[in-house]
């Protein structure tokens, strides 16, 4: 019997090893990450622990050391669990390692996932639906989540992904600066812009209130990811739409499309993002006086540590409907054969409860999904974190579908498109057509995880 025909007969969701590797673009992962980190629960429990939970994450630097912590209180209020927690690469390493895992039926316990990927991640295949009674058993139930984020973590009928936050591209603004320009209300808040020319007339006001020697705004101009991300939340506003119901037909409006690919490119073409300050020039200037800085909400932490006298919106409403990109960590269960008893319950026990604790998540910016946390009073507190908790009934996101989410075939697909018009080395209407040729590519094109296109891939609610 080779190894596949083994791996199989061992409970492989229908997909061998070989074809997973050839379905990821032949990434040479098998060599260069092992799997030394995979665990087969075979070491000894911790002393007093009578169940294991192995539990993967993408999460470094402040994120880190914040879960950690709430891992740490999960340890002490749950002795009889044992975490045995990883920190594997951010970005495809990540996703192409718990792929394998799950198809080799080496997988851990718990993991976490943007919620935009988990379309494409063969869920019954790859991942395992939550148990609705066990969370409800822990605490966790529906209507304590956003409908519309919890409809994106639906999938055929069944819950594939448990959301522990929104993370969401914000309008950094400094309160000194704004403040000379006379761009703040009486609440000592950033004017809320309601029309591109508004915008611009506050650029204008802003940068004459600007050291000479900083630009007006950083808006990461030449960075595939960033400008793809703005671009959703514009599009997003003037009610642009990218597929049919059944993801049949594309039905991209380029002439929106340019709209937004004109806003971006204007503030170069004005003189307010200097092209010379490439990757996060944007954030170390917002540091230095600069008055706007387009960032993840990640930044908090960063802009708090500098001292910086600044607030945080979500990016502007300049096309009437408010909306900015938002992404969700959550939580998954990666398939395992025969997945159930001990360790699936501590499984779900442990994402109830740092759901449920996710005080100390929002400390690093991020809005936690669960919606009883954005009503206690210490969430209100949190400066600037309260300014923009409204991003959650504003959310923009990619299509639900299987080449989308986060560092997704999409977005490496159509953000390098992006950047070319916004930093000027391609027409904005010629690059809104280029968008939807290739928007409609991708939608024949396969799931290398289960050889289905979008529309045959059952990925609606």
């Amino acid at each position: 019997m080779d190894t596949e025909q083994m791996g199989q007969g061992m409970g492989r969701p229908g997909l061998n090893r070989r074809q997973l590797l050839a379905g990821l673009g032949g990434l040479t992962v098998a060599g260069s990450f092992g799997f030394a980190a995979l665990g087969t629960g075979a070491d000894a429990l911790a002393s007093g622990a009578d169940t294991r939970v192995r539990y993967w994450n993408l999460f470094s630097g402040g994120d880190g050391y914040n879960m950690i912590a709430m891992l740490d209180s999960f340890r002490a209020d749950n002795p009889g669990i044992e975490v045995k927690d990883s920190t594997l690469q951010w970005g495809s390493p990540f996703y192409t390692k718990l792929a394998m895992a799950a198809a080799g039926n080496r997988a851990p316990e718990l993991g976490v996932m943007h919620l935009g990927r988990v379309t494409g991640f063969a869920p019954g295949r790859l991942l395992d639906p939550w148990d609705l009674d066990l969370l409800a058993k822990y605490g966790v139930r529906e209507q304590d989540f956003n409908p519309a984020l919890w409809k994106r973590a639906v999938i055929d009928g069944k819950l594939y992904a448990l959301p522990l936050d929104i993370h969401v591209q914000l309008c950094f603004y400094r309160k000194d600066v704004l403040g000379k320009a006379g761009l703040l209300g009486a609440d000592g808040r950033m004017v809320a812009p309601t029309s591109v020319d508004e915008w611009f007339a506050m650029l204008k006001e802003a940068r004459a209130a600007t050291e000479k020697g900083l630009q007006t705004i950083g808006l990461w101009h030449n960075d595939m990811n960033f400008q793809w991300w703005f671009f959703v939340a514009f599009y997003t506003q003037l009610g642009g739409t990218w597929f049919s119901a059944d993801n049949t037909e594309v039905t991209f409006d380029t002439d929106k499309a340019t709209q937004v690919l004109e806003f971006l490119r204007r503030h170069l073409t004005d003189g307010y993002a200097d092209p010379g300050f490439g990757g996060n020039a944007g954030a170390e200037q917002f540091v230095n006086g600069s008055p706007f800085c387009w960032e993840g909400n990640w930044s908090v932490p960063v802009f708090d540590s500098a001292k910086v006298d600044y607030g945080a919106v979500p990016l502007p409403p300049v096309f009437g409907r408010p909306a900015t990109h938002a992404e969700s960590h959550s939580f998954v269960l990666p398939h395992q054969a025969g997945r159930g008893g001990a360790t699936d319950e501590g499984a779900h026990r442990l994402a109830a409860y740092v759901v449920q604790h996710a005080r100390q998540w929002a400390a690093g910016g991020h809005i936690p999904a669960y919606t009883p946390t954005l009503t206690t009073a210490a969430y209100r507190k949190l400066q600037p974190q309260n300014e923009y908790a409204t991003a959650m009934d504003h959310q923009a996101t990619e299509p639900k579908v299987w080449f989308a989410g986060s560092t997704g075939i999409l977005a490496q697909r159509v953000g390098p498109v992006v950047v070319s018009s916004t930093t000027g080395s391609a027409r904005p209407d010629a690059v809104a057509r280029r968008m939807k040729s290739t928007l409609a590519t991708l939608l024949a094109m396969k799931n290398p995880m289960d050889g289905r296109t979008a529309a045959e891939g059952g990925a609606l609610a």
